[in-house]
């Protein structure tokens, strides 16, 4: 806890001050010192006054080494130093010789290198590979030496070494030895870089120790080893196993080799020579002069000679290797061999000019310890142009003397900390959204300094050269020098907090602060709708700012024209008429930039009625209704919204839900749907629905065009054009897409500025514009502040920890402070989050309402994805939660048909853009997440939670499931309550929740999900001999029912494969055929005999042959009865193997089943090899025979006897198989079948999840479930979301028992805090960004009709015209 805490203050605290520096202990003193001194220098410079020249060289220069490194280490060379070690005549000289250089593989690829060279009377070589690998920041380093001492210090002991094999090898060594280096140094000159390849980046070799003496223990791996290098066999670039079969080496017969290629392989035999004395030396020393005479071809007895000292070296590693395992992975770099000492000076070749190097004795992790990478080079060019804004903009305001005294010395270091994060960033930042290095998060500080200093900048200059135009809103003068004053001292402590600011992580990185403003200003001053992405953003505003230019012209045409009391231009006509089309088309768009070629029939039908707005509301403007009768008009106008949006968006609303105004215990409206156990259908449509449908279509389509217009005609003389454009594009857009408040707004807007304010009043088209933003603001605070108080009332806190105990008092002297951080979070959107799950509540840093800054979708894991070989040995994918993730993609599917529709016919309450919703059933619990509202179009996300969670989880999963209709308590006692009222208690608690039950019976269609466990539907024997019948039984249904039937009798392969199964007294004896399990088994003869199995299925074979188009012929000897009685035998052979033969136990029985049911048929036996004559026989007849087999026996706990009747099993089978999709859930045929919803599924399932092994056998059967649908105060949700993004990313709290994620009832913590994103959370399926559309709703579809288009227009128009016609006839 300690280090974790000391870690935490280092390079989080100390880290976000300076900007990224601080001491790192894990590295060496050179990388310190250099961090040290490079910020010392950006402290200091900008004192000078010149540092503009001076940091744009440091820049420049450091940018462009730090990628040439980079580069040097990708795509460079490494060199190594090798010494020589040579004695004659006693006297010992010592040379440095550069070996030959070749490719170094990047760190994350290792690689090895291998360098020769030699002189004199004595060798030493040292071959040593740097491998690190970036890995969660390890390397290993694996060096490989051979050192051979060879000393002549008298002609006795010269004639000695060469009267012996070994001695002959030295002095040949020797001799060639100067040959060889000059040679590589040859090589060496004219080799160049070369690229990597696949082979040599993917292998990671490791030396084995073996357990011998030091000396010979290194010779012989080192000797080994020299086998695998490119250099010395003249292979292809990059490591290759020792190849020691038969087959190689005899391949390699007549091979020419040189001297330098034997010279490695006569020192791997005289290796293994002197380990094992198993090889005869002569054919050593012979080998050996004919090296001496330059060349020497392999022979086959030399091929022989070879194979069997391979032969010795890998027996004498496999018996070392099992001596020593715990030494198998030790590289041989740290072994305790003489060699050892003598390790070699590696470097990488940097490359100044074309003929000009130096060497870099350093590696990756050292330079990525030193500076950050820039992978691309406009990311150097991006660090350099702000490196020299922060110092060009730092210098401008410091002469200009904007800071005096000590603030001198902060901003420097303001400065020093946001060009150091250039170099070096922090990782992680208190706002990083992810863990690991984040790249963007680098650029942050600098361009945040960027625009401090340039609003610094143009405020000062605006407060000083302001003109005599002054602009006042509200009595207050907006464009006064004391103001812009006011503001640029406010910029200019904001910049000078620069340091707490990023440690507290209140800025954003880059691209989430663009998404944010974009989204806000498109929200707030064009009425836009949320945004997706980045570039829909981009996409929304520049739409947004493209619609007021055009509009911007027509009414500045219009304004120019004459204007009398009684008459209105027709050009501003016009612009009304094109204003109210254009804002409804924009309101129907969604943010996505490819919306328009996914919806072309949904813009087809609104160009259509766009163009019937445009012309209606023309006529209705131009008729001067808005000024002849006023003002009455404008009275009615609001009294009618007044009372729709209060019937619409509050009383309806109120009466439907399952506690109306938390009194009444029942909805006071209820559904058809109420009272039932279990939903039989669809939703039936309530006539209140159908009322609130057209109360809200009447509101947004007509009342609201007509008080903006009204308005607009009111203020156009008063207001310029750009204003009316904006104000009346974003009251438009806003009503249309999301008209629940507006009601609210337009009510105490009039009644403010007519009756309290009049003098005040900025015309009511400006004031509604305003009030529109400062209502959304007040909203958003009465938000933060409801589930503050909820959270830390102190009746209800649950304490997960020893800190919230400490927290709960600790925040009660701050709630002023408090409150003033809810109040900037709501002016701002950002989140109030309870810091570490406590009562102490911080802000954080602004989100977009997407939240979420990266798109993290669930992956399932299934066949398609997986590698086959994984498929077979570990079943990937095999835990609950993947195979259960494939529910809430089909329950995302059904949403995305039906939400829409359902929240316009106000099934889910009122909704607002970031609302978030749970709904709960019987084991599905998911939060839907509305990002993006429009009119006619909802894109929402869903997060999907585990079947069975955590104890904390179902905690909550209770208290929003169970009901509080009983409670009976008042205080400390129990008088009761009145009829459907609620009790004292009941009203009380739910007054004081974060979340309320809206629905209690949403209807929806899914699967309904039952599991049971094989293990006890197949534990005893007669069962399992149940299920192995109607296996056979399946497979002769499949084979007779396939139209290849004929094709396979007449295969000459299968007919000799059956050959033997056509003998009259044919008896299969394999011993996997067990008398309990096989029905047909004969005990006389201990096994299948084609007469018992005749005896058994013979009359199954003859009816369902009989049910054939054309029958054949299917008596005892027949070929279809032949058949039959190999593929069953097979099938039940099959179904042994897969069990190891030992059906007996239940287990291995089980394991056996799954694997067939998954396709996983082995053949082993000799006898069944006839089935790959066509594999079709497999695929479409035993396969699905052991799947139907699955169902045929659960169907018999049902009606045991039932299918003892042919015709009724196969009429069971035939049904089955048409209705009912039976499949692995791994298989991608079963994913396809739940998307498209098919009626029935089953599926056998193997979980292996946290050590449990059981097998379940699912069924699926699709129907409509029943929903509760719990919406939740959405500033809760952002809350916590943001508090364990904090906690998870930036302070590292990785314990699984933390207590953030502790049950709290009335916040749902645990609920919400598990549907983040992984890995802060950990749902089991989060969707991509889903949009639903109204059109696809039918049963509002009814209610309002379809989309329009000329096709339905000519539809209605002709049977509009056959009833005239039918009625006139009539008549």
């Amino acid at each position: 806890m300690g280090s974790q805490t000391l870690q935490i203050l280092r390079q989080g605290v100390w880290a976000s001050v300076t900007g990224g520096w601080y001491y790192d202990p894990h590295q060496n003193t050179f990388v310190n010192a250099f961090h040290l001194y490079i910020w010392l220098f950006l402290l200091c410079f900008p004192f000078t006054l010149y540092m503009v020249s001076a940091v744009s060289c440091v820049f420049i220069f450091t940018a462009t080494v730090n990628y040439r490194l980079h580069h040097a280490l990708d795509e460079g060379e490494v060199v190594e130093r090798h010494a020589r070690c040579g004695e004659g005549g006693g006297a010992g000289t010592e040379g440095i010789h550069q070996g030959t250089a070749t490719r170094q593989e990047d760190s994350n690829e290792p690689g090895a290198v291998f360098a020769r060279g030699g002189a004199g009377g004595g060798v030493c070589e040292e071959d040593s590979s740097d491998q690190s690998e970036l890995g969660g920041s390890s390397s290993i380093h694996s060096s490989h030496q051979l050192c051979t001492d060879s000393s002549s210090t008298s002609s006795n002991t010269s004639r000695s070494t060469r009267t012996s094999p070994e001695g002959r090898y030295a002095a040949l060594k020797a001799r060639h030895a100067k040959v060889d280096c000059k040679e590589g140094r040859e090589r060496a000159g004219k080799r160049r870089t070369s690229r990597r390849t696949a082979g040599s980046g993917s292998a990671k070799t490791h030396a084995r120790v073996l357990s011998l003496d030091s000396g010979t223990a290194a010779a012989c791996l080192n000797e080994l080893n020299k086998l695998n290098e490119p250099h010395r066999l003249g292979a292809p670039p990059g490591p290759r196993p020792l190849t020691t079969s038969k087959s190689d080496l005899e391949a390699k017969e007549g091979e020419v080799l040189d001297a330098a290629c034997l010279m490695g392989r006569a020192s791997q035999l005289e290796s293994v020579t002197r380990s094992r004395n198993s090889l005869p030396s002569h054919a050593l020393s012979d080998a050996l002069e004919a090296v001496a005479r330059g060349k020497y071809t392999r022979t086959s007895a030399d091929t022989h000679f070879i194979q069997q000292a391979m032969f010795g070296a890998n027996l004498l590693e496999q018996q070392d290797v099992d001596l020593s395992p715990e030494l198998q992975e030790a590289p041989l770099g740290q072994s305790h061999t003489a060699a050892a000492a003598h390790k070699a000076k590696q470097y990488y070749r940097f490359w100044l000019l074309p003929h000009l190097w130096v060497g870099l004795h350093f590696d990756r992790l050292t330079l990525l310890a030193l500076f950050d990478r820039n992978r691309e080079v406009l990311e150097n060019i991006l660090a350099i142009v702000l490196a020299v804004l922060v110092a060009f903009l730092g210098s401008l305001l410091l002469v200009q003397g904007f800071f005096t005294d000590i603030w001198v010395f902060q901003f420097c270091l303001v400065i020093a900390s946001c060009q150091y994060s250039l170099l070096k960033s922090v990782q992680p930042d208190s706002s990083s959204p992810r863990h690991g290095h984040n790249r963007i998060i680098a650029y942050s500080r600098p361009v945040y300094f960027c625009l401090c200093c340039g609003l610094i900048w143009v405020l000062h200059h605006s407060s000083e050269f302001l003109g005599s135009a002054h602009f006042s809103l509200y009595g207050v003068v907006i464009t006064s020098s004391l103001l812009f004053s006011n503001v640029r001292d406010l910029v200019i402590v904001f910049t000078l907090c620069f340091p707490f600011i990023f440690f507290v992580g209140l800025l954003p990185q880059v691209n989430t602060f663009i998404m944010y403003l974009f989204e806000q200003l498109d929200i707030h001053l064009f009425g836009g709708n949320a945004c997706t992405s980045l570039l829909s953003a981009l996409y929304s505003i520049l739409r947004s700012l493209v619609t007021i230019a055009m509009l911007y012209g027509l009414c500045y045409g219009s304004l120019k024209e004459s204007w009398d009391a009684e008459h209105i231009p027709v050009l501003f006509s016009v612009f009304c008429g094109l204003l109210v089309a254009v804002s409804y088309h924009l309101s129907r768009q969604s943010g996505d930039p490819c919306w328009f070629s996914v919806k072309p029939v949904f813009i087809c039908s609104d160009l259509i009625v766009c163009i019937l707005i445009a012309v209606l509301f023309f006529a209705i403007h131009v008729s001067t209704v808005f000024i002849a009768l006023q003002p009455y008009l404008s009275y009615v106008l609001y009294g009618l919204v007044g009372s729709v949006g209060l019937l619409t968006h509050y009383l309806l609303p109120q009466l439907r839900k399952q506690l109306p105004w938390y009194c009444f215990s029942h909805p006071l409206l209820k559904t058809r749907e109420y009272y039932q156990f279990e939903v039989r259908g669809a939703a039936h449509v309530m006539w209140f629905e159908k009322l609130h449908v057209w109360l809200l279509f009447v509101e947004k389509n007509v009342l609201y065009p007509l008080i903006i217009l009204n308005e607009l005609s009111g203020s156009a003389k008063q207001l310029g054009s750009l204003v009316i454009t904006v104000a009346g594009l974003k009251l438009l857009r806003s009503s249309f897409s999301s008209p629940t408040y507006q009601y609210v707004t337009v009510l105490f807007t009039v009644l403010f500025f007519t009756f309290d304010y009049r003098d005040l009043s900025e015309t009511l088209l400006v004031d509604l514009f305003l009030m529109t933003i400062l209502f959304s603001k007040l909203w958003e605070l009465f938000l933060k502040l409801r589930f503050v108080y909820t959270y830390i009332a102190p009746w209800q806190i649950t304490w997960g920890s020893a800190f919230h105990a400490f927290a709960q008092p600790f925040a009660v002297p701050h709630s002023a402070m408090l409150f003033v951080q809810a109040i900037i979070s709501a002016v701002f959107s950002t989140p109030l989050n309870p810091f570490l799950g406590s009562a102490i509540f911080i802000t954080s840093y602004v989100r977009p309402v997407k939240f979420w800054e990266r798109d993290y979708n669930t992956k399932r894991v299934d066949h398609s994805n997986t590698r086959l070989a994984s498929q077979l040995d570990r079943n990937p994918g095999s835990d609950d939660n993947n195979l259960n993730s494939i529910f809430y993609e089909h329950l995302t599917r059904s949403l995305q048909h039906s939400l829409c529709g359902d929240l316009l016919l106000g099934r889910w309450g009122n909704y607002t853009t970031g609302d978030c919703f749970i709904l709960a059933s019987d084991y599905l619990n998911a939060l839907v997440h509305l990002v993006e509202i429009g009119n006619g179009l909802v894109t929402f996300q869903l997060r999907g939670l585990e079947f069975r969670g955590t104890y904390c989880q179902q905690r909550e999963v209770e208290a929003i499931t169970e009901g509080v209709e009983e409670d009976e308590g008042c205080c400390c006692c129990e008088p009761g309550h009145l009829p459907h009222v609620l009790s004292f208690n009941a009203a009380f608690g739910q007054r004081w929740l974060a979340w309320e039950v809206l629905v209690t019976k949403y209807v929806l269609e899914g699967y309904s999900i039952t599991d049971n466990s094989a293990a006890s539907m197949l534990q005893v024997f007669d069962l399992r001999r149940i299920l192995t019948t109607y296996y056979v039984k399946g497979i002769i249904y499949y084979v007779i029912a396939s139209s290849k039937l004929e094709e396979w009798l007449a295969n000459e392969a299968v007919l000799e494969g059956l050959r033997n199964c056509s003998e009259r007294n044919y008896v299969d004896l394999d011993p996997t055929f067990n008398p309990n399990i096989d029905e047909d088994y004969d005990h006389r003869l201990a096994g299948i005999s084609r007469d018992s199995f005749c005896g058994v299925y013979l009359s199954w074979i003859q009816y369902c042959n009989s049910r054939r188009a054309k029958p054949l012929d299917s008596e005892k000897d027949s070929a279809l009865v032949i058949l039959c009685y190999g593929l069953c035998v097979l099938g039940r052979r099959a179904l042994g193997t897969a069990a190891h033969h030992m059906s007996s136990n239940l287990e291995s029985f089980l394991y056996g089943l799954h694997a067939l049911f998954k396709g996983d048929f082995r053949i082993s036996s000799v006898r069944d090899e006839w089935i790959f004559a066509d594999m079709e026989l497999l695929r479409k007849v035993v396969v699905p025979g052991i799947r139907m087999s699955l169902k045929l026996h659960q169907d018999h706990f049902t009606c045991p006897d039932e299918y003892e009747d042919p015709a009724i099993l196969f009429e069971a089978i035939s049904s089955h198989q048409k209705n009912l999709v039976i499949a692995h859930e791994g298989d991608p045929a079963w994913r396809s079948a739940v998307l498209s919803n098919s009626p029935s599924l089953l599926a056998l399932r193997h979980v292996l999840d946290e050590g449990t092994n059981e097998y379940k056998i699912i069924m699926l059967n699709r129907r409509y479930l029943s929903f509760r649908v719990i919406k939740v105060n959405k500033e809760c949700v952002r809350g916590l979301w943001a508090g364990q993004q904090q906690e998870l990313v930036f302070l590292r709290n990785r314990n699984p028992e933390r207590g953030s994620i502790q049950n709290a009832k009335q916040a749902l913590r645990n609920m919400i805090n598990s549907s983040c994103d992984q890995p802060i959370g950990y749902p089991i399926y989060v969707s991509p960004l889903t949009t639903s559309y109204c059109n696809s709703h039918g049963q509002l579809r009814h209610i309002l009709g379809g989309p329009i288009s000329m096709g339905n227009i000519r539809s209605f128009v002709v049977s509009t015209w056959h009833r005239y016609t039918n009625i006139t006839n009539i008549i």
